[in-house]
């Protein structure tokens, strides 16, 4: 991507998004393409195909999605399949219309067998039952990784897709109705602490093991790889277009709940609600491919989390609102 390229980043006042757009800024580029979900809805394919069509973006990341976490996945099973299909979708099809250069099609670790093999490798895609509680998201996902993959394998669009690990940082959602685990214990240790409540009580046994990568590091993997990687070698190396984000290291829910309190300064309890759903028992991200194409993170989770924690502690008097 030359300096000047038309980038177009779907979603990008969200936490991928934005992280993305933050670095594109810091390595120099300038021609951005952005609109917000009142300025264009991605689920109306007319829209869509229209937007495109009148600007022309040359290079596209497509970070725009329905998401939540366990709670939310499960509670809105419609919403989030019909929404996710139709934005992906829409697109996909519209970039392949419009011809653009290349376009990058962010997914999730999600889209693995609840019980597939540890680390996650890009082959364990569609050989077992997905986790019920996210089934529907999952699902979504899945379906627009082959719909890139069927786009470079029917039209040769230079159409790639990446699948993070769980990621944190700026613009996060703290909202205990949809945010994912990482926020969510961050704002409850948070509460807790303001409080002086004696205890804290999370969902699960505290066993599952889980990955976190910050947010900042994986838009660096992002541009690093929609500068570095094209889908025809991707195809021929791994017989997929799809490439597995991650830093490599877990650690279980517990510990990380120990290492949000530590770091927030609550005193009390850790209680945990063995009623509610745990979820996959293990997910850790096989970054094999990634590292020999030759991308490290820079981020350690503690440090990413003390920085978080101090920018939540800074604006915590409006807690509804993505920070």
């Amino acid at each position: 991507m030359n300096k000047d390229a038309r980038i177009y980043i779907a979603g990008h006042s969200g936490m991928v998004g934005s992280a993305l757009l933050r670095n594109l800024q810091g390595k120099g580029f300038r021609n951005f393409i952005l609109r917000s979900r009142e300025e264009l809805d991605l689920t109306r394919q007319d829209d869509t195909e229209a937007f495109f069509e009148a600007e022309e973006p040359e290079y596209v990341f497509d970070a725009a999605a329905t998401v939540g976490g366990i709670l939310a996945n499960n509670i809105y099973r419609g919403q989030f399949i019909y929404e996710n299909l139709m934005i992906q979708n829409n697109i996909i099809h519209s970039a392949y219309k419009t011809e653009v250069k290349k376009l990058m099609f962010l997914g999730s670790s999600c889209i693995y067998p609840k019980l597939a093999p540890q680390p996650l490798k890009e082959s364990s895609l569609l050989t077992g039952e997905l986790e019920p509680t996210n089934e529907p998201y999952a699902i979504a996902k899945i379906a627009g990784i082959k719909l890139c993959e069927s786009y470079y394998r029917q039209y040769r669009c230079n159409f790639i897709s990446v699948m993070p690990t769980n990621l944190y940082g700026p613009n996060d959602n703290y909202n205990l109705q949809n945010s994912h685990v990482l926020p969510a214990m961050v704002r409850k240790f948070h509460e807790a602490k303001v409080s002086q409540s004696p205890f804290v009580e999370l969902w699960g046994t505290g066993k599952p093991m889980r990955e976190f990568m910050h947010v900042d590091d994986m838009a660096a993997a992002c541009i690093h790889l929609m500068e570095k990687l094209d889908a025809p070698r991707l195809y021929d190396e791994i017989g997929s277009t799809h490439v597995n984000i991650g830093v490599g290291e877990d650690l279980s829910i517990a510990d990380l709940a120990a290492m949000i309190s530590r770091i927030i300064g609550f005193e009390g309890e850790i209680r945990w609600d063995k009623s509610k759903p745990d979820g996959t028992p293990r997910k850790i991200m096989d970054n094999t491919l990634l590292k020999k194409l030759g991308f490290r993170h820079t981020i350690n989770l503690e440090q990413g989390i003390t920085a978080v924690y101090q920018r939540f502690s800074e604006h915590a008097g409006n807690l509804e609102k993505t920070l």
